[in-house]
């Protein structure tokens, strides 16, 4: 094993550049979205009646629209997301396409119920970069292809400003009962 010592940033680095991420407590969003319809806690997520998870905020995702099995999130990646080569890393594409699958399962689902990616598989068609002068915004669509009581199948895609198709993605959720959630009426 090789080990340097580490160097101080060269000048033709320029200046450290930084990024501020503000966000609420997680656990008063997970609190309230027990209580709630899959539905009708991403209904109140966009309209800022549920405060986002944080990692809406890191990335800067927003919900566009919001429909049983279908949910439409923006995203507007900067610099901070690009990887060593000057493209937005491939991780944040697929956290956004993790991200709009498993929203789309979510609106399936009764109050007292959750779901967690069990497997995802990505296909990146294109590069994405952040360039000056031109919009750099991704919207992704996730929908479900198939229903189930504990296992469903969703798809989703990630489209740049232009509208032509940046990466796509299918993904397979398991769905449970919340721990401390009020079961379900029968």
């Amino acid at each position: 094993m090789t080990t340097t010592e580490p160097r101080p940033p060269a000048v033709e680095w320029g200046e450290p550049r930084s990024k501020t991420i503000t966000w609420h407590d997680p656990m008063v969003t997970a609190a309230m979205g027990r209580t709630m319809s899959g539905l009708d806690f991403l209904l109140a997520m966009r309209d800022g009646v549920v405060p986002p998870p944080p990692i809406a905020m890191h990335f800067d995702f927003g919900i566009g629209a919001v429909a049983e099995g279908d949910v439409v999130f923006h995203c507007a990646p900067d610099e901070s997301a690009y990887n060593p080569i000057g493209m937005i890393h491939g991780g944040l594409v697929c956290t956004l396409l993790d991200t709009v699958t498993g929203c789309s399962v979510h609106t399936t689902l009764p109050a007292g119920f959750g779901y967690t990616s069990i497997e995802i598989k990505v296909n990146y068609l294109r590069p994405i970069q952040v360039v000056d002068g031109r919009p750099s915004g991704l919207t992704a669509h996730g929908w479900v292809v198939r229903p189930g009581r504990r296992i469903v199948f969703a798809e989703g895609d990630v489209c740049g400003a232009d509208g032509r198709k940046l990466a796509t993605a299918s993904s397979t959720c398991l769905v449970f009962p919340l721990e401390g959630a009020a079961p379900p009426p029968a």
